[in-house]
């Protein structure tokens, strides 16, 4: 379950990147945050949030706004995903959850009476100080860089 709040520091965070680069929070010390959550490479609804984050990427970083995926998915389909989708930035590959529990983003799930653990597709907005400054519990993946930009709106 998620409990951090706007207001909270954000977890620091290591892990690894599709390219096999290293990747931590503290690498993004000084810059605006959209750390993003989601459960499984090239399925519908995570690519239709990849696609709108790549189609608005320009824009993101116009307003100096890095993000980055993560998911318990391998590098390799990491790979995969960011090349068949031409994705501009890092996608982290979690699949010992560790990131994932620091978030509180690995829970039960249901579907179809179901009960599963996965992930709760979530956006943490971090600001250049490593606090959180908005938790989109539900983002609307059509228009999640939309949302992204107005929970940074007034910062420079």
């Amino acid at each position: 379950m998620v409990t951090l709040q706007p207001g909270d520091k954000a977890p620091a965070f290591k892990g690894v990147d599709q390219d096999g680069n290293k990747v931590s929070l503290a690498d993004f010390k000084g810059k605006k945050v959209a750390l993003y959550f989601y459960p499984e490479d090239d399925t519908p609804t995570c690519t239709i949030q990849a696609c709108n984050l790549r189609d608005n990427h320009a824009l993101l970083k116009q307003h100096g706004i890095e993000v980055i995926g993560v998911s318990p998915d391998t590098g390799s389909s990491h790979k995969k995903f960011e090349q068949k989708f031409s994705l501009p930035f890092k996608l982290i590959a979690d699949e010992k959850h560790k990131i994932l529990n620091q978030y509180g983003v690995w829970d039960e799930k249901q579907m179809f009476g179901h009960k599963y653990m996965g992930v709760l597709r979530t956006t943490f907005a971090i600001d250049e100080k490593g606090i959180i400054r908005k938790v989109f519990l539900k983002p609307k993946n059509k228009a999640h860089a939309e949302e992204i930009l107005k929970a940074f709106a007034g910062t420079k």
